[in-house]
C-alpha cells in the first residue's frame, strides 16, 4: 500500500515587484493507493499534481508530512523503495542517440537486473507496448508517440509495483494514447498500484478506480468517478470539476 499523510509543499516566487511571497503547491493532502488499483490524480495547470507526484517519487522532499511504500519511508529505505516504483514525467528527456534497445539495455544495467534476463525482459516489454517495429531504431528518429512509449518502457525494465505515472498521454495521437492505456490496465490486473495524473477528465474516468481531484494544491473531491458524478448532479467528470469550483477562482 501507497500511503501519503498530510503533505504540504511550500515554495517561494517573485512578484513583478519584487517581493518574496509563499505559497504552497500542496496544502495537506492526504491519500492512500492500494494493490491492483488506478488512482487518478485530476486537476488543471498549477493545481499542484506534478509537485505531488514528485514528493511521492522522492524527487521532491515535502515541507512537512509523510510518504510510505508498504510501511517503508524514504528517510530509511529510500535505495530499497526506488527499486519498487517507476516514475514517468511529462517532460522526461532522453538520449536521442541511443536506439531504443541500447537505452533499455542501460536501464536495465541501472536497475541491477540480472544479465540472463535483459533480453527476455526487453523483448517482452518491445511486445507489450507495441515497440518491435522501431527497437533498434535511434531514438532521435522516432515519433512523439513512440518515444513516449520508449519512455515508459525504460521505467517499467525492472518490473516495479508501484508506476507513478504524470500525463502520460500528453500530445499522443489516439493509437499511441491506446497502447498506453492498455498498457496500464493490464499492468492493474497483474496487482500493480497505479497513480495516473491527468487533464483529460474523459480518459481518467475510462480507467481509474478512484479519482482525486486537486484545485489549487488542496483535494477537493475524492472517490469513483461515478460516485463523484452522483455527489455532483453531473454526468462527466469534466462537469463535476466545475461544479466542486463554482465561485472560485482557479486561475494562479
Amino acid at each position: 500500500m501507497l500511503k501519503v499523510d498530510n503533505i504540504k509543499k511550500k515554495f517561494t516566487k517573485l512578484t513583478k515587484k519584487k517581493e518574496h511571497i509563499e505559497f504552497y503547491a500542496n496544502n495537506g493532502i492526504s491519500l492512500e493507493a492500494n494493490d491492483r488499483e488506478i488512482i487518478g490524480i485530476l486537476g488543471p495547470n498549477g493545481a499542484g499534481k506534478t509537485t505531488l507526484l514528485r514528493i511521492i517519487a522522492g524527487i521532491l522532499e515535502p515541507t512537512s508530512g509523510s510518504v510510505s511504500f508498504d510501511g517503508l519511508n524514504y528517510q530509511d529505505n529510500e535505495t530499497e523503495i526506488k527499486k519498487n516504483i517507476a516514475y514517468l514525467s511529462g517532460n522526461t528527456k532522453i538520449y536521442n542517440t541511443l536506439s531504443s534497445y541500447e537505452l533499455l539495455h542501460m536501464c536495465a544495467d541501472i536497475y541491477g537486473v540480472e544479465k540472463k534476463d535483459i533480453e527476455p525482459r526487453i523483448m517482452e516489454i518491445a511486445k507489450i507496448l507495441n515497440m518491435e517495429s522501431f527497437l533498434y531504431n535511434r531514438i532521435g528518429s522516432l515519433s512523439t508517440g513512440q518515444t513516449q512509449r520508449v519512455n515508459i518502457a525504460r521505467c517499467l525494465i525492472h518490473n516495479p509495483k508501484y508506476y507513478i505515472l504524470d500525463e502520460a498521454t500528453s500530445g499522443l495521437d489516439i493509437i499511441s494514447s491506446e497502447i498506453i492505456l492498455r498498457f496500464i490496465k493490464e499492468e492493474k490486473k497483474k496487482g500493480k498500484t497505479i497513480l495516473y495524473s491527468t487533464h483529460y477528465m474523459e480518459e481518467a474516468e475510462n480507467i481509474c478506480d478512484r479519482v482525486i481531484m486537486i484545485n489549487k494544491g488542496c483535494i477537493i473531491a475524492e472517490g469513483t468517478p461515478d460516485n463523484i458524478k452522483k455527489d455532483t448532479g453531473t454526468t462527466n467528470l469534466r462537469d463535476a470539476f466545475f461544479k466542486l469550483i463554482e465561485g472560485d477562482n482557479h486561475e494562479e
